[in-house]
């Protein structure tokens, strides 16, 4: 087969499973849409503050949230704020490991269970890790580690210039071969 023929066939094999698979009716004849939880950022550092919002409650819903997956533990959301639905945050923990996790809310009387996941990461885009130490790149260098290596290093490196220096002198006058 050509290389075109192949991307043709694999692109439209992909597109029609991706029609079939959206087409597709659950067995109950009815779709069901879950609601979940607005998280924001979605991407945090250790010790931010985490948004969380949901209108799955109602306009005048409260629902309990639970972070206890990252190390945060609960959390309540309440209505109010800018828009419909109920909203509420914590803080990620500056000991939580990188990961993603899960975030989870349950409405009051009887609502909904809802769900969202967070990704904790050492660093962000806007606040990078600055590199601290030396790289271990072995005996070290001029400004590494351990100062009587570097010494030693150094006083190595002038006992073989002195004595390059000294066979060549000796090689110009004809004093050797």
């Amino acid at each position: 087969m050509r290389p075109t023929t192949r991307l043709l066939t694999g692109t439209a094999l992909a597109v029609a499973v991706a029609v079939a698979g959206g087409i597709a009716v659950p067995a109950n004849g009815a779709r069901e849409a879950v609601p979940d939880l607005e998280i924001r950022p979605v991407g945090v550092v250790p010790g931010n503050p985490v948004m969380v919002r949901t209108s799955a409650c109602g306009t005048d819903g409260t629902a309990a949230g639970d972070a206890g997956a990252v190390g945060a533990g609960r959390f309540t959301l309440v209505p109010g704020g800018q828009r419909d639905g109920a909203s509420g945050g914590f803080r990620v923990p500056p000991s939580a490991q990188p990961g993603t996790y899960e975030i989870v809310a349950q409405c009051a009387r009887g609502g909904p269970r809802l769900t969202g996941d967070l990704v904790v990461a050492l660093a962000s885009a806007r606040r990078p890790v600055a590199p601290r130490g030396s790289v271990r790149t072995g005996v070290g260098g001029a400004l590494g580690p351990d100062p009587v290596q570097t010494a030693a290093g150094v006083a190595a490196l002038a006992v073989a210039a002195a004595g390059g220096t000294w066979l060549l002198h000796r090689r110009a006058r004809g004093d050797g071969t």
